[in-house]
C-alpha cells in the first residue's frame, strides 16, 4: 500500500475514533477520552507516554483535546508505531469474559446490555453505531474474530 494510501487509512480510523467520543459534534474530547481512543487504536502507551502526548495535543490546559491537534499527533503514532500495539491475547481473553460459553460470539441485545449497564454509560445512538459496525447482518451474532479485526489495526501500519 502507498504511503499517501496508508496514510489516509490510518487518518480515517483515528478520525472514526476520535468522533465516537465527540459527544457535542464540535470537534473536541475531553482529554480523559484520550487513553480510551488511543487504546481503541491498537495501542498501549505507558502512563508516562499517555500524559506526554496529552499533554503535546491538548490546547492550553482546557481538559478538552481538538481532532486538529489529534489527528497529525496520533496519526505519526501509529505511522511510527511509537506505542505497543494491543495483544490480540488480550482483546480475545476480554471477549471470553463475555462469551462465558466459549461459543465464539455474542448476541448484540446482551453486548449491548453489558455495555448499557457497566462503566460509562453509552447513548442508544451510539450502541446502534456500533452495533451495526460489529453484527455479522446474516447470523446477527458478533464473532469474536470480527470483533478483533475492527478492534486491531493491520499490522503494517
Amino acid at each position: 500500500m502507498a504511503v499517501n494510501a496508508q496514510s489516509a487509512e490510518v487518518e480515517k480510523k483515528i478520525r472514526a475514533a476520535f468522533e465516537a467520543f465527540d459527544y457535542q459534534s464540535n470537534g473536541t474530547v475531553d482529554v480523559r477520552e484520550i487513553g480510551t481512543i488511543i487504546y481503541s487504536l491498537g495501542r498501549f502507551p505507558s502512563q508516562a507516554d499517555l500524559h506526554n502526548f496529552i499533554a503535546e495535543v491538548e490546547e492550553d490546559q482546557t481538559g478538552y483535546i481538538h481532532l486538529d491537534r489529534f489527528l497529525p499527533a496520533m496519526t505519526k503514532v501509529l505511522m511510527e508505531r511509537k506505542f505497543p500495539p494491543i495483544c490480540e491475547e488480550v482483546l480475545l481473553q476480554a471477549f471470553e469474559v463475555l462469551d462465558k460459553e466459549k461459543k465464539g460470539f455474542l448476541d448484540p441485545d446482551d453486548l449491548s446490555q453489558y455495555m448499557m449497564e457497566e462503566g460509562e454509560a453509552f447513548t442508544q445512538e451510539e450502541m446502534d453505531e456500533m452495533l451495526t459496525a460489529l453484527t455479522d447482518h446474516e447470523t446477527n451474532l458478533i464473532y469474536s474474530k470480527d470483533l478483533l479485526n475492527h478492534l486491531i489495526l493491520d499490522p503494517e501500519v
